[in-house]
């Protein structure tokens, strides 16, 4: 068996409490090869339409630490097939992300799909990088049109990822996707409108 996402991450106490639940035998019985530590075209498409991601690091008194990253659709780059990169730009200037990944480079990323009830999930090692040391890299991973003022790049080297079960994802939509939906609709009602308006003023016998 190989299975690079959850051979890192299956230690004694989680097969412990997989046998425990009768689910050790699924992955002692998985044959063949799973790995994940390259990204294929899939992932490249499926990163590049996010527009928020969350973000997982290790505090070095062993509190994980989450938060929600986003930024314009695309903002989470993907560098090469096993490099992802964005702009980190100034918000509540707490730094909790950028003073545990400079004790403890591990970080946990979990990309949402709403709609398509789709999520991937993402082991990787994360580094800050000086925008203005690296020209190019800021050049690929800021946009001019974007209100946030950048302060450095996080750029991540994968270990591995893995698509996981879309069970128990409500499907939630933004508000361009509800306009995507909803625009042609105006549009048919406004024409039914006018339609139905010229109607009644011929049935009333005026031009």
């Amino acid at each position: 068996m190989a299975y690079d996402y959850l051979d890192r991450l299956a230690t004694p106490s989680v097969q412990a409490a997989q046998a425990a639940n009768g689910a050790r035998k699924i992955w002692e019985r998985f044959e063949g090869e799973r790995t994940s530590d390259r990204f294929t075209e899939n992932e490249a498409a499926f990163i590049s339409e996010r527009d928020s991601f969350y973000l997982a690091s290790v505090s070095e008194s062993g509190w994980p630490y989450v938060q929600h990253r986003g930024g314009p659709r695309g903002f989470l780059r993907v560098l090469d097939e096993t490099t992802l990169g964005f702009a980190d730009y100034r918000g509540n200037r707490q730094y909790f992300s950028l003073g545990n990944v400079a004790a403890d480079d591990r970080v946990a990323l979990i990309l949402m799909d709403y709609p398509n009830q789709a999520r991937l999930k993402i082991l990787a090692r994360m580094e800050a990088r000086d925008l203005a040391a690296d020209p190019e890299l800021a050049a690929r991973l800021t946009d001019p049109g974007y209100k946030g003022r950048p302060e450095r790049a996080f750029v991540l080297k994968l270990e591995a990822f893995d698509w996981n079960c879309p069970q128990h994802i409500t499907r939630r939509f933004t508000g361009p996707e509800i306009e995507m939906v909803l625009g042609p609709m105006r549009e048919r009602l406004e024409a039914l409108e006018a339609e139905n308006a010229a109607l009644r003023l011929q049935a009333a016998g005026r031009p």
